[in-house]
């Protein structure tokens, strides 16, 4: 741990450039977005039904026992290798081989969830500005739509333009008078838009640091105020009828009733882990052992409270059972009526279009991080540590995470990677409570900036709790995680258990 502590102190090649209000900025940046803009009215749909407010607070609850501990670990450990460093410093190599393969799953297939969430909200408001897009480049691979000509989507109140054809959707399209086989019918071969905004972002990171800060706070500032004017608005139009059942009766397992609720706070654990994202950047802080814990603790309560107020609210404008949509503010705010959705439709998908650029950019931002301090001690090649000379910053990494992050949102649909990063995030947080435990007992006297509360309560708890929510996940999830670190394994014994420092330092002293 000390020699850890004194190759981060030595180690200037990343730019200091991040104080707290940046930290907290890029916290809020990443966890204010899918989870409003995108999983909170999918969850709602099919898990838990208005109840999602009881998924959001049990998932923050679990959020904020790992929270804490990744404080006290990020003022400690000021490294950008995240849960992954944390694992390495305490568990050892395998199991932080472990963690940063299992954070693969949480930034870069987080990154790829959200583009694909991004381009919803772009294909709708194009739509509204009769720029139409070819639907066979809109969506995930094979994915069938539905055109909803504007008119139409004003009698149905739905979201104008190309949606994924559901049960739910041609029930409304029925319920108007109108024949679903009369309306122009699609399928998707990739997501063009998805590709292009991770291009964008991944430009924007390679050239550096201080500048995708800079342009991270003032999306932030635009997406707060886009969510705030939406409660605003929202509250004068919510119906408490849609709030009845308010849980609504089982309908198999994971699907309503308690059960519902507690896989719907599974699914959107996804949105909390934007603070996970700020600890990337400890070696591009400022003064990580005091910033890095305002940065994580900060940026989660402020962004747990909206989460609540926003599902309360969405739910309440619109039926939970019209929520299963890439874009369901956009339905909220077009179910309004046309002197309110007239101007404010526009808003809201351009905040969200903002909001969720920034959560592509930090979860952009974390990835090749990770991947630096991986290959730094050995567990993968070189060229993943390599420093741009002018920008500074992890560019072939960054590139190369853009390149895979782009396939995948072109070719994946929302719900399998979104439940997928959820699997992921939970067992890291997992690792990284049971790390702070340990690491108590093995080396109490170590200096902790700052130390998590009542710890041996809170650790254990931590762990719990994420483990709780991953059983709630549906099994073929499970599946893709086991195949996932099978594979993660596989390269691991095949290179970095050959390659590490670890294996270096064992072989010279024999």
């Amino acid at each position: 741990m000390a020699s850890l502590q004194n190759e981060v102190a030595h180690d200037h090649r990343l730019r200091r450039a991040l104080g707290p209000i940046n930290l907290t900025m890029l916290g809020i940046g990443a966890i204010i977005g899918a989870g409003i803009f995108v999983l909170t009215g999918q969850a709602a749909a099919k898990y838990a039904g208005p109840a999602i407010v009881l998924s959001f607070v049990l998932a923050g609850i679990a959020c904020g026992l790992a929270g804490l501990c990744y404080a006290e670990f990020a003022s400690m450990i000021p490294v950008s290798g995240s849960a992954y460093t944390y694992g390495y410093a305490t568990l050892g190599e395998l199991f932080a081989w472990i963690i940063g393969w299992d954070l693969i799953l949480e930034y870069l297939f987080a990154a790829s969830t959200v583009a694909v969430g991004w381009s919803g909200y772009v294909m709708s408001l194009l739509y509204d500005m009769n720029i139409h897009i070819p639907p066979a480049v809109s969506a995930a691979t094979g994915t069938h739509l539905i055109e909803i000509p504007t008119a139409l989507a004003a009698a149905c109140k739905m979201k104008s333009g190309w949606a994924p054809i559901s049960d739910a959707v041609l029930e409304q399209i029925k319920a108007v008078g109108t024949d679903p086989t009369t309306l122009g019918h699609a399928t998707a071969i990739f997501n063009l838009p998805a590709v292009l905004i991770i291009m964008a972002v991944t430009v924007l990171l390679v050239i550096g640091i201080k500048e995708s800060a800079s342009f991270n706070n003032v999306v932030v500032g635009i997406k707060m105020l886009v969510i705030l004017a939406f409660i605003g608005v929202g509250v004068a139009y919510v119906n408490p009828a849609n709030w009845h059942p308010f849980i609504p009766e089982a309908n198999g397992a994971g699907h309503f009733g308690w059960g519902g609720i507690l896989r719907g706070a599974a699914v959107i654990f996804f949105a909390y882990i934007g603070f996970d994202a700020v600890s990337t950047a400890a070696q591009e802080a400022k003064r990580p052992q005091r910033d890095m814990p305002i940065g994580i603790l900060f940026s989660l309560g402020i962004c747990t409270a909206l989460y609540i107020i926003v599902s309360l609210v969405l739910t309440g404008v619109v039926s939970y059972t019209r929520l299963n949509v890439p874009a369901p503010i956009a339905v909220a705010v077009d179910s309004l009526g046309t002197s309110v959705s007239s101007w404010m439709g526009p808003v809201i998908k351009i905040g969200a279009i903002a909001g969720l650029s920034s959560v592509i950019l930090v979860m952009m931002l974390g990835q090749p991080r990770i991947f630096y301090s991986m290959s730094k001690d050995g567990l993968l090649p070189p060229v993943f540590s390599a420093v741009h000379p002018r920008f500074r910053t992890p560019w072939i990494a960054q590139i190369l995470t853009g390149l895979v992050a782009m396939l995948f949102a072109g070719l994946f649909p929302i719900d399998i990677l979104g439940e997928l990063v959820s699997i992921g995030t939970l067992l890291a947080f997992a690792i990284v409570c049971a790390g702070v435990y340990v690491l108590r007992y093995t080396d109490p006297k170590i200096e902790r900036p700052f130390r998590t509360p009542a710890y041996w309560i809170v650790c254990p708890l931590g762990v719990f709790c994420c483990f709780g929510l991953m059983i709630n996940l549906p099994l073929d999830t499970w599946l893709r995680l086991v195949i996932w670190m099978a594979i993660g394994l596989v390269i691991y014994f095949a290179y970095g258990f050959r390659h590490s420092r670890l294996a270096g330092k064992f072989s010279e002293e024999k």
